[in-house]
């Protein structure tokens, strides 16, 4: 079993006051993978202190300063990558293969992405006779989750750097391994003292010591909608910045024209990738109605093609989903479509027939989905899709803006009609034929699934003071 008792403040590797001993539940064992301890208002106190402290020097860094120490962070990074592949794959269960070419790259991506913003940002504009400049905004506290977490992590600490921020860290208990190396690596980076603090545990404690503190400055959460709302009422009291990229219900429109061959592989594998558990899976895919048993059979044969089995192994396979009451709530979500009268092209519920323990979910399509039905409304997390028919693209477009949700939407199909449609959708992002986010742009939601944007320019924006200054001499 990994084990990280201690938390990482001040610099360095500290015991908890007070806190409790947890243990990770492995998806793919269902035994103890993982120990840490669960932190407490003390650890969190310390740590917003340290933070505190280190903010006033840590500000005054110079951008070459802040580019210096992030090109150490981004070489220290690279040779951890073994190691978190292997954390995340017992602790989350993706694939020991997948986290190393997609998982761990993914936080990688997020300091080589904001480091250009950092080196080309405006820190002073001229507006007429006023100059408007951007400062750090203090002490930021993270609160990241485990379906993506060293991105997640990336996407936080990397503008907290390159604002001159200072920062405390609070990753998933589900999936706390990889924040404790991303500690060990900020400490080989030679990051000071306090500019990075990390405070493991829960969120009823730790999250929410963080989202009520007085003297953080901003909190950025990433998590499920309902997470975010009692954040967003914790922070409320301090008026506090609180910043969140939160649920997703990603339509998929897929033009009625479409070459289906071409357009759905590289869409629909979104929503296989991770087992489903991304934010951004384009799990409705809204087929016009003559094409939809075509669609489905399609979507059925990617399914079915599928592999399913132990992350601790390498391959091309997906596996299990985090814990147990994610298994149960995509089985009740599955059973639930089928008693609504979906047809069930392929998968259901149980797990895939050669596997007897682990939080595995057959790889499950439906057709013949509708907007009322519960599958179409709920964010699944899990490898399924779900068919739903058009009749024109007025009609799609209705229906992919019909859900509380807008963080982001896909359209398949000639790339000249999708740029027709893409300003009609009412998500944060639109990629055409293809699903996952664009190096460098703004990522982040409408609706219910959040406000203000991380990655690239817009994320280094969003974690800075606008200060405007009049009366200067010309």
């Amino acid at each position: 079993m990994d084990s990280y008792l201690k938390h990482y403040i001040n610099g360095k590797w500290v015991d908890s006051i007070g806190g409790k001993r947890h243990e990770v539940i492995s998806p793919s064992t269902e035994e103890p993978c993982t120990e840490i301890t669960l932190g407490t208002q003390a650890d969190v106190d310390a740590a917003v202190a340290a933070a505190r402290e280190a903010f006033k020097t840590f500000s005054q860094t110079s951008r070459e300063e802040r580019i210096a120490l992030m090109n150490r962070i981004i070489e220290e990074y690279k040779k951890r990558i073994p190691d978190f592949a292997k954390s995340m794959a017992a602790e989350m269960g993706a694939p020991v293969s997948f986290a190393t070419m997609a998982q761990a790259p993914a936080g990688l991506g997020g300091f080589l992405g904001t480091l250009p913003a950092l080196e080309n940002f405006a820190f002073k504009e001229q507006h007429g006779a006023n100059t408007v400049v951007y400062e750090p905004i203090g002490v930021v506290g993270l609160i990241t989750p485990w379906n993506w977490p060293l991105n997640q992590i990336a996407l936080k600490v990397a503008p907290c750097i390159a604002a001159g921020n200072t920062m405390v860290l609070k990753p998933s208990e589900e999936c706390p391994g990889n924040a404790a190396i991303f500690a060990e690596v900020m400490d080989a980076a030679g990051v000071p003292p306090g500019v990075f603090n990390l405070v493991q545990g829960d969120g009823p404690t730790v999250g929410a010591a963080i989202s009520a503190h007085p003297d953080i400055d901003m909190v950025s959460f990433t998590g499920s909608t309902r997470a975010g709302i009692l954040v967003a009422k914790a922070a409320a009291d301090t008026v506090k910045r609180v910043h969140q990229e939160l649920g997703g219900k990603s339509p998929n429109v897929v033009l009625p024209d479409a070459k289906f061959e071409e357009v759905l592989p590289p869409t629909v594998q979104g929503v296989l990738i991770n087992s489903g558990q991304s934010c951004i899976a384009p799990t409705r895919i809204l087929v016009q109605k003559d094409r939809a048993q075509e669609a489905a059979n399609f979507v059925k044969a990617m399914f079915e093609g599928t592999k399913v089995g132990d992350p601790l192994q390498e391959g091309a396979h997906i596996g299990p989903v985090v814990n147990k009451a994610q298994y149960e709530k995509i089985q009740g979500l599955i059973q639930s479509a089928i008693d609504e009268g979906a047809t069930l092209e392929t998968g259901g519920t149980d797990r895939p027939a050669d596997l007897n323990r682990g939080y595995y979910i057959k790889p499950t399509v439906f057709s013949g989905v509708t907007p009322d039905m519960r599958i179409a409304k709920e964010e699944v997390f899990g490898p399924v899709a779900t068919i739903m028919a058009y009749e024109d693209l007025n009609e799609a477009i209705e229906i992919a803006n019909d859900t509380e949700y807008g963080l982001s939407a896909v359209v398949s199909g000639d790339p000249a009609k999708a740029a027709e449609v893409a300003p009609k959708l009412r998500a944060g992002m639109v990629a055409i034929n293809n699903w996952g986010p664009a190096p460098g742009a703004p990522f982040g939601g409408y609706k219910q699934s959040g406000n203000g944007r991380e990655a690239g320019l817009f994320g280094l924006k969003d974690f800075m003071e606008v200060k405007a200054i009049s009366g200067l001499p010309a």
